[in-house]
């Protein structure tokens, strides 16, 4: 086997690692479990599809530098807060959120290795963010 073949390898075989320890974790098996209630609610399903819709046909509307009609807007947040109070949906966008930070991580630690040829410290890693509550996604 070539060096090359060799270095795939065992990077393959460390990322199936990472994937393993990752599913172990609490925090995953809780992500998975709210993603899995709000795909077993065909209602809170229906509720993230039409306010998803709506809210990307005003977005549009806005882009375009079209006037947003009032009743519509407060009909959207009307919705939205509809959806917020149903605690499958609002679990689902919780979870949705964690998973996203899970993979910000992932790959904020893969790309500072390769960008400084080792393994980053803490600080190098925090050094873009704002801290974990930011919420900016650095």
């Amino acid at each position: 086997m070539e060096i090359h073949a060799l270095i795939e390898e065992a990077v393959r075989q460390k990322t199936l690692e990472l994937c393993e320890t990752i599913v172990r974790q609490p925090q995953f098996q809780s992500i998975r479990r709210r993603v899995e209630s709000f795909m077993a609610d065909p209602a809170a399903q229906r509720q993230y599809q039409s306010l998803t819709e709506k809210g990307r046909s005003l977005h549009e509307r806005q882009h375009q530098g079209l006037p947003l009609d009032g009743r519509e807007v407060a009909a959207f947040d009307s919705e939205r807060d509809a959806f917020l109070g149903n605690p499958v949906a609002k679990d689902f966008l919780d979870a949705q959120e964690e998973m996203r930070g899970l993979q910000d991580h992932v790959r904020l630690c893969v790309a500072r290795t390769f960008d400084l040829g080792r393994v980053p410290s803490g600080e190098e890693l925090e050094e873009d963010s704002c801290g974990p509550d930011c919420g900016c996604h650095h």
